[in-house]
């Protein structure tokens, strides 16, 4: 499903990328911004499918940044927001590395086992556990996931992932084919 961009989206270039976590080529005019929820399964098929094809043939040329959009109906979603933004700061790349975790990991976690396997996480990578699970009540972590959420509600974004294509969207179900004509387009006319 796409929706029309110019009517729903505000411009871009309003929010700076330095505030968001990006994977890929930071300076290129070429921008995907997805908007995803850590506990999404089709986050989870997105984010796997975005390893196996878009990043190979893309990420030297293109920017893909992450924003939280953590729905109100998955009950830890927000949670591993906060804890991704908590290992990126103790530690540059393994917020990344914790989203994907998350998303591959989905099945097995509930409410109840979350701070458990956070804590498997954070040790497993050197990381305090203790810290880790104290980091979910971070108020400056948790305002910069709500900063996220609240520049997706004001976009228009309401399900995840909404994936844009430096303003293009594509919502919760596409091709990835779909969005990888949207980025060779974009490539094309910033040549």
């Amino acid at each position: 499903m796409r929706l029309a961009a110019a009517t729903v989206f505000m411009a871009m270039s309003a929010f700076p990328a330095a505030q968001h976590l990006v994977e890929g080529a930071a300076q290129s005019p070429v921008r995907v911004t997805i908007y995803e929820d850590l506990e999404c399964g089709d986050c989870a098929e997105f984010r796997a499918e975005m390893d196996a094809k878009l990043l190979p043939r893309y990420s030297a040329k293109v920017c893909f940044e992450h924003r939280d959009f953590p729905l109100a109906k998955h009950p830890w979603a927000r949670k591993a927001a906060i804890a991704a933004r908590f290992f990126e700061e103790t530690k540059p790349g393994l917020g990344l590395t914790y989203r994907k975790y998350s998303l591959a990991h989905i099945a097995e976690t509930t409410p109840e086992n979350f701070n458990d396997r956070l804590s498997k996480f954070a040790k497993d990578h050197g990381v305090d556990a203790a810290k880790a699970v104290a980091a979910l009540d971070d108020e400056h972590l948790a305002a910069q996931v709500e900063e996220d959420y609240q520049d997706g509600v004001a976009r228009g974004i309401a399900h995840t992932p909404t994936v844009l294509v430096n303003g293009q969207a594509f919502v919760e179900t596409f091709s990835i084919e779909d969005v990888a004509k949207a980025i060779d387009a974009e490539l094309a006319a910033a040549k």
